[in-house]
């Protein structure tokens, strides 16, 4: 009985101290995605992953990442689209929180061209760079040509600033419409034609 007893007390002791820990599952969305480019999304976080052509090991990839505070993501978009419709004289240098990007434009054949060059952890000495990207394939990253662009702006458990004025606005709204619409056919059937 003693041995039954303490089988069971060392397996409820190491059930209840296991390392292992369930952790909430939130999904990484992909926004678009280009040979070694993609732009992704995890609740109000984007990523921008890309293979680092900078290191001698093909198989090494990097990343950056932003919120969408003041619609970044639209806001990168139109600079880089920007500098390929009027190609800036030196690279565009961009501060982001953990890390320092600069996007480099050049032409390839005629084609204008843009480079994410990453400063990692804004370290000078730590650089990474994506492969040379032309408009169409910035269009694919930026999900404009599937339609995903419109989860920029969609975040995950976003709660309105004020929800009981936001509903009772556009309830009321509705409600106006309602009547309206119903006392011009209520009044019109109540009315004579006049001689």
């Amino acid at each position: 009985m003693r041995k039954i007893i303490l089988l069971f007390t060392c397996l409820f002791g190491i059930s209840a101290f296991s390392q292992i820990k369930v952790l909430k599952n939130v999904t990484l969305v992909e926004i678009g995605k280009d040979n070694s480019v993609g732009l992704y999304k995890k609740e109000d976080k984007f990523t921008i992953n890309y293979q680092d052509l900078n290191t001698a090991n093909l198989n090494t990839f990097r990343s950056f990442s932003f919120q969408n505070l003041n619609r970044d993501v639209s806001g990168l978009y139109e600079i880089i689209t920007n500098g390929f419709i009027d190609t800036p004289e030196g690279n565009i240098v961009l501060e982001l929180p953990n890390d320092i990007v600069e996007l480099h434009f050049d032409k390839n054949f005629g084609q204008p061209t843009v480079q994410f060059i990453q400063y990692i952890n804004k370290n000078r000495k730590y650089v990474g760079k994506s492969q040379v990207l032309n408009k169409k394939q910035i269009d694919k990253i930026f999900g404009k040509l599937s339609g995903k662009s419109s989860l920029y702006d969609k975040a995950a458990g976003m709660v309105p600033v004020n929800p009981v004025n936001t509903a009772s606005a556009s309830s009321a709204a509705s409600l106006n419409s309602n009547n309206s619409s119903k006392s011009n056919t209520t009044g019109s059937k109540n009315r004579k034609p006049r001689k």
